[in-house]
């Protein structure tokens, strides 16, 4: 079994340079590229079982935390959708040849459409990656969740809140210290939203979403999949699953959805 490498990559330059932590395994491909969840680590339970599997199985493995998340450098305040699809990006560069089943978790599921979009936009202006995405496995995928699943339902003084102090301490259901909604996190992700149209990745999509979520409603799941019209996907409903599918029978279901395209 090929050891996990803890490494450093530089993002960003000047006052927006920040270290990003990622964890390597060498395998064969496909490899399995991770990406975690808003305020979520590399060290979570579904990355970990994920690239155990890989240490198993012979295949490669990338995650890394997102600036200001984890082992990563950088200021949460500051991140951005495009802050964070611009980190994935580049560990997906750095680290990542040949075809790759990139999963994505809640905000993960997010940034995975956006990247599969970026690199066919790279690929048709004749700049293709030394990787490629061979497949899409999303859980409880959070698309637009800035619009759809926050702005859109806060209440006003939320909102002013936000407009005016810059910042919103929303309480969270997974810790103890509270989630911090930046008015830059609500502007920048008007310019990432992907559920205004449709959405073509290129590659087989497998959706995994919790019926008791309450998060992320399946019925957005449902939503996601009427816009990858012309891509292959398969949605499975986890009747008794939240939002962290994290339990072991909810592992078993992740590591089959990937082990389809490993």
């Amino acid at each position: 079994m090929a050891d996990c490498c803890l490494k450093f990559l530089d993002c960003g330059t000047g006052s927006a340079a920040r270290r990003i932590a990622v964890r390597v395994r060498a395998g064969a491909a496909p490899g399995i590229f991770w990406l975690g969840g808003f305020r979520s680590d590399m060290r979570g339970t579904k990355a970990q079982a994920l690239d155990a599997w890989a240490g198993q199985t012979g295949r490669a493995c990338v995650r890394f935390d997102y600036s200001g998340h984890g082992e990563s450098g950088g200021d949460f305040r500051e991140g951005t959708i495009g802050r964070w699809l611009e980190e994935s990006l580049a560990v997906f560069d750095a680290f990542c040849a040949g075809p790759q089943v990139v999963v994505g978790s809640s905000m993960g599921g997010w940034l995975a459409l956006l990247m599969a979009r970026a690199l066919r936009e790279r690929q048709a202006s004749g700049r293709p990656a030394q990787g490629a995405i061979a497949a899409l496995v999303l859980i409880a995928p959070a698309v637009d969740f800035t619009e759809a699943l926050m702005w859109k339902r806060f209440p006003a003084k939320v909102k002013r809140a936000i407009e005016q102090k810059g910042v919103w301490e929303r309480p969270s259901a997974y810790g103890d210290e509270p989630y911090l909604i930046t008015r830059g996190l609500i502007e920048d992700g008007r310019r990432h939203l992907l559920l205004n149209g449709l959405i073509e990745t290129g590659c087989p999509v497998r959706i995994l979403q919790g019926v008791q979520d309450p998060d992320v409603p399946f019925s957005h799941a449902m939503d996601l999949v009427t816009r990858l019209a012309h891509d292959d996907v398969v949605l499975t409903l986890v009747k008794d699953g939240d939002h962290r599918l994290s339990r072991p029978e909810d592992i078993e279901r992740l590591i089959a959805a990937v082990a389809e395209f490993c």
